[in-house]
């Protein structure tokens, strides 16, 4: 799949993020992790913006917090329909 810009917002420890990763690693999708980790500031917008737990995760199909494989598949089963019309 062509690259895209998903960015994964994570915190030191958290295990739904390591599931995340592994998921969008599986499904081929390239993601850009930004630990907010001792960053208050970031995780007071990202609370701000609706978000519940972590982590958050930003793609060309919308925002999700937590671990969501339903979300993940339905984000590559975009990106390959995206490649197809591209081809």
């Amino acid at each position: 799949m062509d690259t895209v810009t998903v960015t994964v917002y994570t915190r030191t420890g958290c295990v739904m993020c390591g599931a995340t990763f592994r998921a969008l690693a599986k499904a081929g999708i390239e993601y850009q992790a930004i630990d907010t980790t001792g960053n208050t500031d970031l995780e007071k917008e990202l609370r701000a913006s609706g978000a519940l737990q972590m982590p958050v995760v930003v793609s060309p199909i919308g925002t999700w917090d937590g671990y969501r494989d339903d979300r993940i598949r339905d984000l590559r089963d975009h990106l390959a329909a995206a490649e197809q019309l591209s081809a």
